[in-house]
């Protein structure tokens, strides 16, 4: 079913975690597997054919992503025979493949970059575990995407670097690339508000050399302020937001409309309040083009033009 997003006009059971008592050997495989933003991937795990059959009484498998701080692991999946659970953002998205009877590969929908990262498939099997790794990277691409300068509200210049990749999580957008921003200077865009890329550097594109921007003798580019503290620095964020999955429009009203009153406006209209990168894609891919400022989903108003 697709999703409605809308501006309005503003008035200025199974256990959480499975413990095996391990008695014999682990055996451990590791491998990589790239994945496109937005698409479905396969993790794969198997159980070595030396093992008994997977159907076998008392074999589990648990899907886990691993963090640098073990106690900051993510269960993903638990498999006990035909009892099988998921967790957290994971949940009812992702499933065993199970194409034959040795089969524990992973199967993730709707990829985010957020689910980039190590991922652990243990199948305890009696005596012996097999431990198998795998790297997951999420590519966002290039072509069909928009990237946008963001800052919260209330002013510039206020992220950290974990903050500003969580402020582009919430406009359903991810924290721009080099080469996205690149791209999209490339494209005409100028800003002079430097802002976090997903390599942690700090950067912002000018096409017109001024002064107040990294000088007007200055050739046009990237101006880039290299690698800054991740926690202490503050800047704004460039986002990257990929096309669409539902319907971006503007919702006419009799009267003018404070927040929350957008906000309602927009679920009665069987739809929810737009995000910044929901704006900025439907102008940039789709062609929006509106002269009145609404309401969107941080609290902001904003207009887009061409």
């Amino acid at each position: 079913m697709i999703s409605l997003l809308c501006i309005t006009i503003f008035s200025l059971t199974l256990a959480g975690s499975a413990y095996s008592q391990r008695t014999g050997s682990a055996t451990l495989y590791s491998v990589k597997v790239m994945a496109d933003l937005g698409a479905n991937v396969t993790l794969p795990c198997r159980l070595p054919q030396e093992s008994s059959s997977f159907f076998s009484i008392g074999i589990r498998v648990k899907w886990t992503k691993v963090a640098e701080d073990e106690a900051l692991n993510e269960d993903v999946l638990l498999s006990m025979g035909f009892h099988k659970k998921t967790y957290g953002s994971f949940e009812d998205r992702v499933y065993l493949q199970e194409r034959d009877s040795d089969d524990a590969s992973l199967v993730i929908t709707d990829v985010s970059m957020d689910d980039a990262g190590t991922y652990r498939c243990e199948i305890i099997n009696g005596m012996v575990d097999t431990i198998q790794e795998i790297g997951l990277e999420v590519q966002s691409g290039l072509r069909d995407g928009v990237v946008f300068p963001y800052s919260p509200p209330l002013g510039r210049y206020s992220f950290s670097f974990h903050e500003a990749l969580q402020a582009c999580l919430d406009q359903d957008a991810v924290v721009a690339s080099y080469d996205q921003l690149f791209e999209a200077w490339k494209g005409g865009m100028d800003w002079c508000n430097a802002g976090w890329l997903d390599d942690g550097t700090v950067q912002y594109p000018i096409t017109k050399p001024r002064e107040p921007c990294g000088g007007a003798n200055n050739r046009p580019g990237l101006r880039n302020y290299g690698r800054r503290d991740k926690y202490m620095s503050r800047f704004d964020a460039f986002c990257f937001s990929t096309p669409l999955n539902g319907h971006f429009y503007w919702l006419t009203q009799p009267e003018k409309l404070n927040f929350d009153e957008a906000v309602q406006a927009c679920f009665d209209d069987g739809a929810e309040i737009a995000k910044v990168g929901h704006m900025f894609s439907a102008w940039k891919l789709e062609g929006y083009d509106r002269c009145d400022a609404g309401w969107l989903a941080d609290g902001s108003g904003r207009l887009l033009g061409s």
